[in-house]
């Protein structure tokens, strides 16, 4: 298996206000109230059975699940991304929309607003929704889940990388493109939880993550295919799917977890460095999408 990539600052087109105004406090966590906290998990009992955890929009974000976004962060050198754990912090979140010179004026005052603006009218403090947003470059967290905090912290490292940063926040409202997105994220999370993290977390990685990736899966084909039976076929899929991986490592017959070293090594770093030029033309990509 090719070893887990870990990011690099200099590999990043980022907000040098961002960098400097995130790096005091990158993870910041909503102050806990009964009544709110029991509506947010009343109203996320929906994706409770769809992945099949409890802990799914639970608004009780526990040490663990905190631990392991802030260690991706620090370990990708993700300086500038915010995370907020459950909490609710809109005057923040439009104070880093305006500062957020890393994407472009046009995608931030126009998209970047209106995503904004959801967050504000709809917080996710009450309605759930885990997920990275690139106009601010901040996670939002609500699931005690490790594997779901890392997977967004994915997205966040993704779009570090972009060049067009706003073209490809936009191209994801298209039909099908999410797969493209959600796999990258996904993938850098499993690649990163087999490196870093003890057997439970990399089994919740998989029977979470699998699932989570079959409902884009299943969205996608819903628009080829009329009902509801290509979504929850989908979703069934991801669950065997990750069960069957997650039993792997329990049995230890899963190999990758045991043949990707803690750190990457210096030849790899010097592998990194020497691919830098091509990666610019990969950004191009970006314009060039459906």
């Amino acid at each position: 298996m090719t070893p887990y990539r870990f990011g690099a600052a200099h590999w990043y087109r980022t907000s040098p206000e961002l960098d400097a105004t995130t790096a005091s406090q990158p993870v910041e966590r909503g102050q806990p109230n009964k009544f709110v906290d029991a509506v947010g998990w009343i109203w996320g009992i929906p994706n409770k059975i769809i992945l099949w955890d409890r802990r799914i929009e639970n608004h009780r974000i526990g040490p663990q699940t905190e631990a392991a976004v802030a260690e991706y962060l620090a370990k990708n050198e993700l300086s500038s991304v915010k995370v907020r754990l459950n909490q609710y912090h809109p005057g923040d979140d439009w104070r880093r929309l305006a500062a957020n010179d890393s994407v472009g004026a046009g995608w931030r005052y126009t998209l970047g607003t209106l995503s904004v603006l959801g967050e504000t009218i709809l917080p996710g403090r009450l309605f759930g929704g885990d997920h990275f947003n690139p106009f601010t470059n901040t996670i939002h967290i609500y699931s005690d889940v490790p594997a779901v905090a890392v997977h967004e912290a994915g997205h966040a490292k993704d779009f570090a990388q972009r060049e067009w940063k706003g073209t490809y926040a936009a191209v994801y409202l298209l039909p099908g493109v999410p797969l493209y997105h959600e796999a990258i994220a996904t993938s850098d999370a499993l690649g990163y939880l087999l490196t870093e993290s003890d057997e439970q977390t990399q089994q919740d990685a998989y029977e979470i993550l699998y699932p989570a990736y079959g409902t884009y899966v299943g969205g996608a084909l819903g628009g080829i295919f009329t009902g509801y039976g290509t979504y929850v076929a989908s979703v069934l899929g991801g669950h065997a799917l990750g069960r069957i991986k997650s039993n792997q490592i329990s049995s230890g017959t899963l190999l990758e977890s045991k043949q990707v070293p803690s750190r990457p090594t210096s030849d790899f770093q010097e592998a990194v460095s020497n691919t830098e030029v091509d990666w610019h033309a990969v950004e191009r990509l970006d314009v060039d999408l459906p």
